[in-house]
């Protein structure tokens, strides 16, 4: 139990560590990709529940007569959180009402000749999410605040995938319990399966021994 709290605590810290460089990494910058004529781009996001999320797309150098993209962002069950059709540009914003990987998909229509479109993506979740020069602005808030916000924020994210791991790390033990008490059940039953197949298997050779007069 001892050991178990010890390996526990060191879990902790890693994770602490690697989701402070993710969180100041994760999402900095926008992305931008090519589609082709009748071509469907998805992009996934793993998003846990009440966390806010945003994002904006844009055709770049958009030509006119060009054939523009539908865009579609839903959550991991399907759930439709933008639908935007035919559109040049345009800009998402959701809370995420359940953990997993949430998508935005891209359709680039039929055209002849084929045309290649240049998309540029931006999607921010968590802290990134929030505008925090408007915050600054509203508040008349100096940089170095900003910075400690910024870092509360963190920290509480932090706080909140701790617990989330910790919950799923014992999910995952009550499954192993449960799957080695059902191997040993398993494991039991096999082996009286066999003693009795072998117990049948002798009684019948020596009844038919018997009948042959061979014993």
């Amino acid at each position: 139990m001892v050991a178990y709290k010890t390996m526990w605590r060191w879990n902790c810290w890693l994770i602490v560590i690697m989701l402070i460089f993710e969180s100041g990494s994760k999402m900095a910058e926008s992305m931008r990709f090519d589609m082709h004529s009748g071509e469907t781009k998805c992009i996934s996001e793993d998003v846990k529940a009440d966390t806010m999320s945003v994002g904006s797309y844009s055709i770049v150098d958009p030509i006119k007569g060009d054939p523009n993209v539908t865009v579609r962002v839903t959550s991991p069950h399907g759930v439709s959180y933008h639908y935007g059709d035919k559109v040049e540009k345009g800009t998402f914003a959701f809370t995420a009402s359940e953990n997993g990987p949430y998508s935005a998909c891209f359709w680039s229509p039929m055209h002849k000749p084929p045309l290649t479109t240049i998309v540029e993506f931006d999607w921010r979740s968590g802290v990134e999410a929030r505008d925090w020069s408007n915050v600054a602005k509203k508040g008349n808030i100096e940089a170095m605040e900003i910075e400690l916000r910024k870092l509360a924020v963190t920290v509480r994210n932090i706080h909140a995938e701790m617990y989330y791991l910790r919950d799923r790390e014992e999910e995952m033990q009550e499954l192993n319990r449960s799957t080695n008490s059902e191997m040993a059940i398993m494991g039991f039953l096999s082996l009286v399966v066999c003693i009795s197949v072998a117990g049948l298997q002798s009684w019948h050779l020596r009844n038919y021994f018997e009948r042959k007069k061979l014993l």
